[in-house]
């Protein structure tokens, strides 16, 4: 656990009692500070009271009695509208912080950080930098936004790296952030209920990097490289991209699967063709982004003088071949027959969803729905001609039948038991009369999960129970 030694002595209210909330009490109170915590919610009230936490009703205190606010990422700071801990906080002129910010106020100097944000593939990537780097051998810690909260993780250390996953609502509570190595994937629309505009979320996700010591920012999307052009007078940018031209010389680019670094001559890095874990485009961009961070901590650990050499490009390459993949990111549960099912939950918008059709191309079997966001799928209609069907759940079915009308064949499963129940047996089927065919059953609901569950992981938990109810279901790597 991390100390909030910064707190020592100060009174402190924190909001949201949480995967972070209860981590954060912890760590305040392991530094002397001196806490009320609170949730709008009984049950995490209740546990937190059974964990011996101080819970103190925060309604009827005055905050000008705290020196700060700790607010938890998922407490809405600005839209829909402000939290009303979050306008009792700002009446009073006391700070509004996150647990992370705690974090960069403990970290001492030069400790090798690594933040990274997208609105896609960031936990792709932060779980593969993590990897190559305990591959090599070093003392990692990973969390944030992924895992494990950041307050929950081993302190700061000159030889312990600490990658860390942010979310754009974990950025804007994060004023003093200033990463060794910074991470922009890409930035399209998403969460605009909660930063009310797209250039308000594209500018908090800009402000990961800003403060940067080496900035690695991907150059695939307009957002994104608008950002890199911007800093090119900086020798701390190190641009990367999945295309082997763009609008300036990248450090790291890709051809294919092959992936390579541009120094004075350009050499072959590694091929994601051995990489079974990583297929599909966008992982040649996750892959990307995480050499591109590792060369770019190499160059800072160098220029300060440390001996951890963490270049190492053969045992790069061996790392990428044993990336094991995110569970309910294109994670293979199992296989009926030749049916493969594939639970993509993580996908919670149109943009992910785009990965995954365009990784399996045809034969698919998409079940998809939940809480929709803006723009709903219309901008996937591109793969509609590999969907052998689709079924629909939750809230967005009537805009998502809308969408398909005459383009897909599509039904309302309504939950997603039935969905399951009705893919595997249409795929089963189709594999039947199809001999060539693999068939694919997909969870990739380009939607939220918030209308029928707690969240995509206990959506992708739900799916991967229901396969392994399949009659002849054979787990991933089982023999046939």
């Amino acid at each position: 656990m991390i100390r909030a030694l910064s707190f020592a002595g100060r009174s402190v209210a924190v909001f949201g009692l949480g995967i972070s909330g209860t981590p954060t009490v912890k760590s305040l109170l392991a530094g002397g500070a001196r806490v009320a915590a609170w949730d709008d919610s009984e049950k995490s009230r209740e546990a937190a009271k059974a964990a011996g936490l101080p819970v103190v009703d925060l309604n009827g205190i005055d905050f000008t009695a705290f020196d700060a606010l700790i607010l938890a990422p998922g407490v809405p700071l600005t839209h829909p509208a402000p939290h009303w801990t979050v306008l009792k906080a700002q009446a009073a002129g006391i700070e509004i912080i996150g647990d992370i910010e705690i974090f960069a106020r403990e970290r001492k100097g030069n400790e090798p950080f690594i933040a990274i944000t997208g609105t896609n593939g960031k936990s792709t990537t932060t779980a593969l930098i993590t990897h190559l780097l305990r591959h090599m051998g070093l003392d990692v810690q990973m969390g944030g936004n992924i895992g494990t909260a950041v307050l929950a993780l081993e302190p700061s250390a000159p030889d312990r790296f600490h990658v860390i996953e942010m979310s754009s609502f974990q950025i804007d509570l994060t004023p003093t952030l200033q990463p060794t190595v910074g991470v922009l994937l890409n930035v399209t629309p998403d969460h605009i209920d909660r930063h009310g505009t797209f250039e308000h979320y594209a500018a908090i996700k800009a402000r990961l990097i800003e403060g940067a010591e080496a900035m690695v920012i991907g150059l695939d999307d307009a957002i994104t490289c608008d950002v890199a052009e911007h800093m090119l007078e900086y020798r701390r940018l190190y641009p990367f991209t999945t295309a082997a031209t763009g609008k300036f010389p990248p450090r790291m680019f890709a051809e294919g699967t092959k992936l390579f670094v541009l120094d004075e001559f350009s050499a072959e890095v590694a091929d994601l063709a051995s990489a079974p874990n990583l297929r599909g485009r966008h992982n040649v961009q996750n892959a990307l982004a995480a050499l591109t961070a590792i060369r770019a901590l190499h160059d800072r650990l160098a220029a300060l003088g440390s001996k951890i050499e963490v270049w190492r490009p053969a045992e790069l390459a061996a790392g990428l071949a044993t990336f094991p993949g995110l569970v309910h990111r294109m994670e293979d549960v199992g296989s009926v027959g030749r049916v493969r099912f594939i639970n993509d939950s993580k996908a919670t918008n149109a943009d992910s969803t785009d990965k995954a059709l365009a990784a399996f191309g045809r034969d698919i079997f998409w079940i998809l729905g939940g809480k929709a966001k803006d723009g709903g799928i219309d901008d996937l209609k591109t793969y509609f001609p590999g969907i052998a069907k689709a079924y629909l759940i939750g809230a967005a079915s009537d805009q998502f039948a809308n969408t398909l009308e005459g383009r897909v064949a599509y039904e309302r499963s309504v939950t997603l038991d039935v969905a399951v129940a009705h893919a595997a047996r249409d795929a089963v089927a189709h594999a039947a009369v199809n001999p060539e065919a693999q068939p694919i059953v997909l969870l990739s609901p380009a939607c939220a999960s918030y209308d029928q569950f707690r969240s995509f992981e206990h959506r992708g938990d739900v799916f991967r129970d229901l396969v392994a109810t399949l009659q002849g279901h054979r787990p991933k790597g089982q023999a046939k």
